[in-house]
């Protein structure tokens, strides 16, 4: 009998063990399905970024005069061609320590199914060496008393369940190492998809790389012209700025104008509750607002940057330029009041949004249509962005304040408009 105890117990942690490398396999396996749908959304994104940026390119090249837009989309577009492939190899490499990983689970599974035909054999030999009824009677009756009887009885019924049990797992190792080989091939064929994209995207970056220098190096001969559209660009940004700052202090003034007598002056906009709540909205949606045209790409980023062309000359950007098609509109990413309105000369208008503690600014603007003091809802449409004839391109310059802080907006808007 205690040999019976022993065997049975060491079944328990056998089959424990194993229910416990089941689970751990199954969060393994769960964890790199997360893992291969987000480089698969992100691969999406990054060829949705790939082909508006082409469509921006191509309205660009219409004009047969070379300009700079025409190379800032190329970087734009090689810089995500190189995201894009990065992508593909995170792919591949997530495939690779899938196919070994299915390999070592194949042979695991081969390993427990050939020990468990053999257990299985020995208990079907067993079984044909006591078939009969008299055999398990002579078993039961030679019992010493009613309760070794009794064990004895439930030995045989649990002996029975067991071997049951025995070819229910032979059927089931069968099941899953079969659907392991399939999954095997599925992810060998997904592999040979994979490094099949990603030598034409390979091959597609190599041909852009070269339409870049040879861009690059016909610009290089404009570069007087270049530069001195470079000091326009600043001028306009300084003007932009001196706007914005006389919007604010504008705001300030009036708001000292109508303090109570006696009341200490503060340097800050005070927020009524309705404003303090919309700001407090404004925060939360973070990496959520909508983009301030429906279609575009981000074609010049927050801070100092090195021009394009002339590495030696750092550009300064106060918000975010965004490239979009001719004839697009702008709109307002967040419900809000707008609180100014400005012509820049030669740079065309601005509007500002005030949401409560924040500011979203729209430049570079050709018609508005709303007025200052206006309600605004998310997505309202607020004006036409200028068409530059000369570089075939319209950009919208965006910016989002704080106070008085400057804000890097990228990092407030959705990742995928």
């Amino acid at each position: 009998m205690s040999r019976l105890k022993l065997k049975k117990t060491s079944s328990r942690v056998f089959f424990l063990f194993l229910f416990c490398l089941a689970m751990l396999s199954t969060g393994i396996s769960f964890a790199q399905k997360q893992t291969k749908k987000d480089l698969e959304n992100k691969k999406k994104q990054l060829q949705a970024e790939i082909e508006k940026t082409n469509q921006l390119l191509n309205e660009t090249k219409k004009n047969k005069k070379l300009s700079l837009n025409q190379l800032v989309m190329l970087n734009k577009k090689i810089s995500v061609r190189e995201e894009l492939i990065a992508t593909i190899n995170g792919e591949i490499s997530e495939l690779n320590k899938q196919i070994v990983e299915n390999n070592e689970s194949i042979k695991g599974l081969q390993n427990d199914l050939a020990k468990l035909k053999s257990e299985y054999a020995k208990l079907i030999y067993y079984a044909y060496k006591n078939q009969d009824a008299y055999s398990r009677l002579v078993f039961i009756f030679a019992a010493s008393d009613f309760e070794q009887a009794f064990m004895r009885l439930k030995y045989l019924q649990q002996y029975s369940d067991y071997r049951h049990k025995q070819a229910e797992r032979i059927l089931s190792t069968k099941k899953n190492l079969n659907e392991k080989v399939q999954s095997l091939e599925e992810r060998k064929s997904d592999q040979r998809v994979l490094l099949s994209s990603q030598e034409v995207e390979k091959h597609n970056l190599t041909s852009e790389k070269t339409e870049k220098e040879q861009v690059f190096s016909e610009l290089q001969q404009q570069e007087s012209k270049l530069k001195k559209d470079l000091e326009k660009k600043k001028q306009d940004a300084k003007k932009l700025q001196q706007a914005i700052q006389r919007i604010i202090e504008k705001e300030l003034e009036k708001q000292l104008s109508q303090a109570p007598k006696g009341k200490p002056k503060s340097q800050k906009l005070i927020l009524t509750p309705e404003a303090q709540l919309l700001s407090s909205s404004f925060a939360t949606n973070k990496n959520k607002l909508p983009w301030p045209v429906a279609k575009g790409v981000i074609s010049e980023r927050f801070g100092t940057h090195p021009h394009p062309l002339m590495p030696n000359i750092d550009i300064n950007n106060n918000g975010i330029d965004i490239t979009t098609n001719n004839g697009s509109l702008t709109r307002a990413v967040f419900d809000g009041e707008v609180t100014g309105i400005a012509n820049i000369p030669g740079a065309g208008q601005l509007v500002i949004i005030r949401h409560g503690d924040f500011l979203s600014v729209y430049a570079n603007l050709k018609d508005v249509y709303v007025k200052s003091g206006e309600k605004i809802k998310t997505k309202q449409n607020i004006g036409s962005i200028i068409f530059d004839e000369d570089d075939s391109k319209t950009v919208l310059h965006f910016e989002i304040w704080k106070g008085q802080t400057k804000l890097d907006p990228e990092g407030w808007l959705y990742k995928n408009n």
